[in-house]
């Protein structure tokens, strides 16, 4: 595939995952307020925000295997990205318990749809760059999460109370963006490489054992990464900040996500040795235990502060981690590596918002010192991966 046209298969699948996060990311930035509106408690919230992260990841490990066993990689694309119409139906939703059953077949959905779109994807990206590549993917990721949350500050801005009814008629419009994500997916999909056509040498020796170490650090980066669903919670419990500036706020986050995307996959392009590339991951946990100091402890100020790393963080874990299993996995193996990669970041999602939430209840230092404790964890397999990779 050349250059020019691998670029341009990216931007086609950009503009599938704009519509795409218009829908679930503007969703995600009140799925939390909406809870609490419903009578979910913070330990429900967490519950839930964990346990859809952890079927989201867990169950990329099934459909990644499948897909490359079959090849059925569109079918598993288009089916995936179809199951956001969960989305719009929380307007019909008016207990929690709906709500969360909602929310959670949308997170199955993505289980479906991810590893086979990042086989797709990264037959592209290879032509220009893993890391550039997957950035720029999310960037387009990130320009409709930002548009998303602002549907939601254009239905609340201005209202003193916002209550049930008003979230119903905002998660309703969704249905509009969803058509035109329906229109963009088949016309990607239709354009997509066939990834048999790559070679299938392109990957380091031994790189089993280094990809088992590296599902170990993918798992304790992970857990001490607060869901934006939990800290949505914290500012409307708190009232921090008003209905109206809770999608806001995650907009914010997504457009520091955005512009940090493509910087990123470019560093990692950069070093990306077996010496120092490994060591750009570093930027994850290093940034990872200042967020919840900002966000939980912190005043108006400080919560805006704690979402700007939240959103380099974000861009850090949707490029530089996707890129490195690029470049470690043969293609025959790529479609479970990604499921397996997604699993256990789910896994690490699930027992660490868990855990949040619980601790979110008792102490928000405890709060603090296991993210603290989680990343450092994450640090020491680093060292141990580099030492591993020197002796290859």
């Amino acid at each position: 595939m050349q250059n020019k046209t691998a670029f341009k298969v990216i931007i086609y699948f950009g503009f599938v995952s704009l519509f795409g996060d218009i829908i679930y990311e503007g969703a995600r930035s009140v799925n939390g307020s909406f809870l609490e509106i419903l009578g979910a408690g913070a330990f429900v919230v967490g519950l839930i925000a964990g346990a859809g992260e952890f079927l989201n990841y867990f169950l990329r490990v099934l459909s990644g295997y499948v897909s490359d066993k079959t090849g059925a990689y569109r079918f598993f694309t288009a089916l995936g990205y179809l199951m956001i119409a969960f989305i719009p139906l929380l307007s019909i939703a008016d207990t929690w318990k709906i709500a969360a059953l909602f929310i959670l077949f949308e997170r199955m959905g993505k289980a479906l749809r991810s590893p086979a779109r990042d086989v797709l994807l990264s037959s592209a990206t290879k032509q220009v760059g893993t890391g550039f590549g997957f950035g720029i993917h999310e960037a387009f990721d990130q320009i409709g999460a930002i548009l998303g949350p602002l549907i939601f500050v254009f239905f609340f801005l201005g209202k003193a109370d916002v209550g049930l009814s008003k979230y119903h008629e905002a998660y309703r419009f969704f249905w509009f963006p969803f058509i035109l994500l329906v229109f963009f997916l088949f016309f990607a999909l239709g354009r997509a490489p066939e990834v048999s056509h790559e070679k299938r040498e392109d990957h380091p020796p031994n790189y089993r054992k280094i990809f088992k170490l590296y599902l170990f650090f993918i798992f304790f980066v992970s857990a001490g990464f607060a869901s934006y669903i939990l800290i949505a919670y914290h500012f409307k419990k708190t009232s921090i900040f008003k209905d109206a500036f809770i999608p806001l706020i995650y907009a914010v986050s997504m457009g520091v996500d955005a512009i940090a995307a493509p910087f990123l996959g470019k560093i990692y392009d950069r070093f990306k040795t077996k010496k120092s590339g490994i060591f750009v991951l570093l930027i994850l946990p290093g940034i990872s235990v200042l967020i919840p100091v900002f966000v939980f402890l912190g005043n108006l100020w400080f919560a805006i502060l704690g979402m700007v790393l939240w959103g380099i963080v974000m861009a850090g874990h949707e490029t530089i981690l996707r890129a490195v299993v690029a470049d470690m996995m043969p293609l025959k193996k790529r479609g479970t590596g990604y499921g397996m990669l997604n699993a256990v970041y789910g896994a690490g999602i699930f027992l660490g918002n868990a855990v949040l939430g619980f601790l979110y209840t008792r102490s928000l230092i405890f709060l603090v010192l296991a993210v603290v404790l989680f990343e450092s964890l994450s640090v020491s397999v680093l060292f141990k991966l580099k030492k591993l990779i020197n002796r290859i």
